[in-house]
C-alpha cells in the first residue's frame, strides 16, 4: 500500500502556518470592518438625529463662495467651485513639483562642493528653512514679499513683457487661433518619449550612442515647425497689458497663488536637498575614482556616474516629499488663497453638510497622493537597482 508522502509530512491545520496565516488575515479584516461599521452606524444615526442630511444632493444647490479673480458666479452649483478648487490646488501641484525638484537637487549637490562659500550658502538654506514651519514661511513670502509690490491700479511693468503688482503676476503667453496645433504638438511630444526609448534600448543593446535628446527633441522641433508653417502661424506670443486694475493677455496668477507656490517650493526643496545629499554620499566611493581615472570632468562625473546611481535611492524618499508638498497646498488658506481645502471650509460655513464635504476633501487629497505616486513609481521602476 502507498501512502502519499505529502499528504502524510503535511502538519494538522492548527499547526499550519499558511492556514493559521490566513485565518489571522480573515480576522484583521473581519476587525477592521467592524470598526468601520460602527463608526459609520454612530455617524448617521448622529446625524439623522441632528436632522442632517446624509446625501449629496447639495452639491446640486448654489455654492455661494467667492471666488477671486474668476468670474463664476455665487448661485453656480456647489461643484463648480469644488472643482475651481481643485484645478487651483493642481496647478500648485504643477507648478511647484519641478521648482522643488531642481531646487533640492541643485542644493544637495552644493552641500557637498569643495567651494567654501557654496557649501556654506547651500547649509543655510537647508538649516534655515527646514527648521521653520512651512505656515511661517508662506507668511513671509505673503506679507513680506507680495504684499509690498505696488498696487493693482498702479502696477509695475518690466520690459513691457510682464505686469507685477500684489494683487496678480502676469508673464507672456502663448495663444493660438487653432486649437488642432496644440494638439499635434503634444502627439509629437508622445512619440518623442517613444524614440528617447528606443534610441536607449539601441544604445544598450549595439553600445552605440543614443543620442536620445537630439532624436526627441529633433523630432518634436521639426513636427511643431512644420504644423506651424502649414497651419499658417497659428501661434502668437500674448503680452500682458494693464488696464486700470485689470490685465488683459498673457498669463496670470494671483499673488496668492505665487506667495504659496514659491514658499511651499523652498521649503520642500530644503528637504528634497538632505536626500540627494544623503543619497550621493551613498554611492560608493570607487564609483568616483573609476570616474577620475577614466579623466572625467567633475560635471562628467556627476552627471553620468553619481547622480544616476544617486537618484535610484533618492527617489522614494522624494515622493514622500511630493506628497507633503501637496497637502501642504491646503496651507494656502492662510492667505485666502482658494483652493480646495478653503473652497469647503466656505461650503460648510454656508449650511451645506460638513461630514459628505470632509469626506470630499480627502478624496481629493487621496486621489492627488495616488496619481504621484503611481507616476513617480513607474520612474522608480524604471531606475531601481537590479540585484543578482
Amino acid at each position: 500500500m502507498s501512502v502519499d508522502v505529502g499528504v502524510a509530512s503535511r502538519p494538522p491545520p492548527w499547526r499550519d502556518v499558511r492556514v493559521l496565516r490566513g485565518l489571522a488575515q480573515i480576522v484583521v479584516v473581519g476587525a477592521v470592518a467592524a470598526v468601520l461599521y460602527v463608526l459609520w452606524f454612530n455617524l448617521t444615526n448622529n446625524l439623522t438625529r441632528q436632522g442632517i442630511s446624509t446625501s449629496f444632493d447639495f452639491l446640486d444647490n448654489p455654492g455661494g463662495v467667492n471666488v477671486a479673480a474668476n468670474p463664476i458666479s455665487r448661485n453656480a452649483p456647489a461643484t463648480r467651485f469644488i472643482g475651481v478648487g481643485i484645478k487651483n490646488t493642481f496647478a500648485l501641484a504643477v507648478a511647484g513639483i519641478p521648482i522643488l525638484t531642481v531646487i533640492g537637487v541643485l542644493v544637495g549637490v552644493a552641500r557637498l562642493s569643495t567651494n567654501w562659500l557654496v557649501n556654506r550658502f547651500a547649509a543655510l538654506y537647508v538649516e534655515t528653512l527646514r527648521n521653520i514651519p512651512p505656515l511661517l514661511v508662506i507668511f513671509i513670502a505673503f506679507f513680506a514679499v507680495v504684499l509690498p509690490l505696488p498696487p493693482a491700479r498702479d502696477p509695475v511693468t518690466p520690459f513691457n513683457a510682464f505686469v507685477i503688482s500684489n494683487l496678480r503676476i502676469s508673464i507672456p503667453w502663448l495663444e493660438s487661433s487653432a486649437p488642432s496645433y496644440f494638439w499635434i504638438v503634444l502627439g509629437a511630444v508622445v512619440i518623442a518619449l517613444a524614440i528617447w526609448v528606443w534610441r536607449t534600448k539601441v544604445n544598450e543593446r549595439t553600445g552605440e550612442p543614443h543620442h536620445r535628446v537630439l532624436w526627441a527633441l529633433g523630432f518634436v522641433v521639426l513636427v511643431a515647425a512644420v504644423a506651424y508653417f502649414a497651419l499658417g502661424s497659428p501661434v502668437t506670443v500674448s503680452l500682458p497689458v494693464a488696464d486700470g486694475s485689470s490685465v488683459t493677455g498673457g498669463l496670470s496668477g494671483l499673488g496668492g497663488f505665487f506667495a504659496v507656490m514659491i514658499a511651499l517650493s523652498l521649503y520642500t526643496a530644503s528637504h528634497v536637498a538632505e536626500i540627494v545629499r544623503g543619497s550621493i554620499q551613498a554611492v560608493p566611493k570607487g564609483q568616483t575614482e573609476a570616474a577620475n581615472a577614466l579623466a572625467l570632468t567633475g560635471l562628467q562625473r556627476l552627471r553620468h556616474v553619481i547622480l544616476p546611481q544617486a537618484m535610484r535611492s533618492a527617489l522614494p524618499p522624494i515622493i514622500n516629499q511630493y506628497l507633503n508638498y501637496v497637502k501642504n497646498t491646503s496651507l494656502a488658506i492662510a492667505v485666502g488663497f482658494t483652493e480646495i481645502t478653503l473652497i469647503v471650509f466656505q461650503l460648510i460655513g454656508n449650511g451645506n453638510p460638513s461630514p459628505q464635504l470632509v469626506l470630499i476633501l480627502m478624496g481629493v487629497y487621496l486621489l492627488f497622493s495616488l496619481t504621484i505616486s503611481l507616476l513617480v513609481n513607474l520612474l522608480n521602476r524604471r531606475l531601481q537597482m537590479v540585484t543578482r
